[in-house]
């Protein structure tokens, strides 16, 4: 096998998206088009991934990290003007270059391989990725010659009429040689009605010096989908939302309604977990085997456990333990670890908080920069008290503490093991360890009040 080196154009700006997001960075089930692609690649062992940006370019290189280096096409001359920018890193070099567009999120790593390896096997100095489509007006008609090779690539506007009966498309995805390829850069001309510099055009210089220019026509049609508008993007997103969902049924994963059932593409789901309708997982969740999410319910970057069931709730940015019966209607903020056993109920809101094993808060809470030890109970309607307008503070919660409906635990205050905290008490001092705290007014009733309240009414 031969180096392989990869140049992805991603210097647009997408004006038809008629968005203030750049084009390539709009997301696919959660994450970037370009990085789709990035991601792809970069599975092929690429000696060098090079990105042209453009428009955006730092908020791309934000995005993509060190995972490519970077040419910067400052004006948009062309797609083949966008892969000479990428003349100073590969220049030179010998090997196989793809050139792949930021925009085509639904192509796989699969095909991306099959292409490369038809390429070397033909031992062809350029390679077409094309399709088959039943109605192709638009696009670049693939016309062959009697071995098989490509002969040229016609446009639309440039066709006769047996050429536009051709239903074999260009899809704008290539491999070439890559010495052979900047040479013939140099050779393109921008004297066409648009004054660009086409990278399809390379193809035709190196026909025409004789070498061999072939084709792989991958059977997905739906892969080479390119992203111009927000019409294709939603065709993009239900595409791959299908072909993730698949993916995890075919690993065992119970997908009760995969049309109205979301997944990220870097999610892990475990066998034998249950997904109803209306659940969102979103960024890099893992979730173990065993377990019950939804309906309705939205996890963000996550880890769950085994055997957990989120019902009706939100979870972000958290690891939730085995065992663990969150919600309906619960709010797991982020940076929380909540323990295995734990039971967390409706309308209860945690955020930055720990929670040991068997702990139970079950009702209209909020625990807010908490440190909750095991088998603690935070009856209905207890809250830490964490803000005083400047500053948050932490609560602490020891193991076997009882802490009594309706409580206020201020910030910074520790409740010691096994203590009890009376139903509405404001606490305000530590608690000692198997101590029971009243921090509420003593009960004072004022006999036949009302009477003599109404009898002044009436007066």
């Amino acid at each position: 096998m031969s180096n392989r080196f990869a140049v992805v154009l991603a210097a647009g700006q997408g004006t038809r998206m008629k968005s203030k997001l750049y084009k390539v960075l709009h997301p696919v089930c959660g994450k970037p088009m370009v990085q789709h692609v990035v991601d792809h690649i970069s599975e092929l062992g690429m000696q060098k991934v090079v990105t042209i940006v453009g428009h955006g370019a730092e908020m791309v290189k934000q995005q993509l990290g060190t995972s490519s280096e970077y040419a910067l096409q400052a004006e948009q001359l062309g797609t083949a003007h966008a892969v000479m920018q990428a003349q100073p890193l590969l220049e030179g070099k010998k090997g196989v270059t793809l050139v792949i567009c930021g925009d085509t999120p639904l192509i796989t790593t699969e095909t991306i391989a099959a292409l490369l390896a038809h390429h070397e096997k033909m031992d062809a100095k350029a390679t077409v990725l094309t399709a088959y489509i039943d109605e192709p007006f638009g696009y670049g008609r693939i016309v062959r010659n009697a071995e098989g090779h490509v002969e040229r690539i016609v446009e639309q506007k440039d066709a006769s009429e047996e050429e536009l009966r051709i239903c074999e498309i260009n899809t704008g995805t290539y491999c070439f040689d890559n010495e052979l390829l900047f040479q013939a850069l140099s050779h393109v001309s921008n004297e066409n009605a648009q004054g660009e510099f086409y990278l399809p055009d390379v193809v035709e210089i190196l026909k025409s010096q004789g070498h061999i220019v072939t084709a792989y026509q991958t059977s997905n049609f739906e892969e080479t989908l390119g992203v111009n508008d927000r019409i294709a993007l939603s065709q993009a997103e239900h595409i791959m939302r299908k072909r993730i969902n698949r993916k995890h049924m075919i690993n065992g994963v119970t997908i009760i309604d995969p049309a109205n059932t979301y997944i990220s593409a870097d999610a892990v789901i475990g066998n034998d977990t249950v997904l109803h309708p209306g659940t969102v997982i979103e960024g890099k969740t893992i979730i173990a085997s065993d377990c019950q999410i939804g309906p309705n319910t939205t996890i963000k970057d996550c880890q769950i456990g085994m055997r957990t069931e989120i019902r009706q709730s939100h979870v972000s940015d958290s690891k939730i333990g085995n065992d663990v019966n969150i919600g309906p209607f619960a709010h797991i903020r982020p940076d929380s670890v909540i323990g295995d056993e734990v039971r967390v109920g409706n309308f209860v809101e945690i955020k930055k908080a720990v929670f040991g094993k068997g702990s139970k808060a079950s009702h209209l809470s909020y625990i807010g920069d908490a440190e909750i030890g095991s088998d603690v109970n935070l009856g209905c309607g207890s809250i830490t008290v964490n803000y005083d307008g400047k500053n948050k503070f932490k609560t602490v919660v020891e193991d076997g503490a009882f802490i009594g409906c309706n409580s206020n635990l201020i910030a910074p205050v520790t409740v010691g093991k096994g203590a009890y905290v009376a139903a509405g008490s404001t606490i305000t001092d530590d608690v000692p360890a198997s101590a029971l705290s009243i921090a509420r007014a003593r009960q004072v009733n004022k006999e036949q009040y009302v009477d003599k309240l109404n009898s002044k009414k009436n007066s």
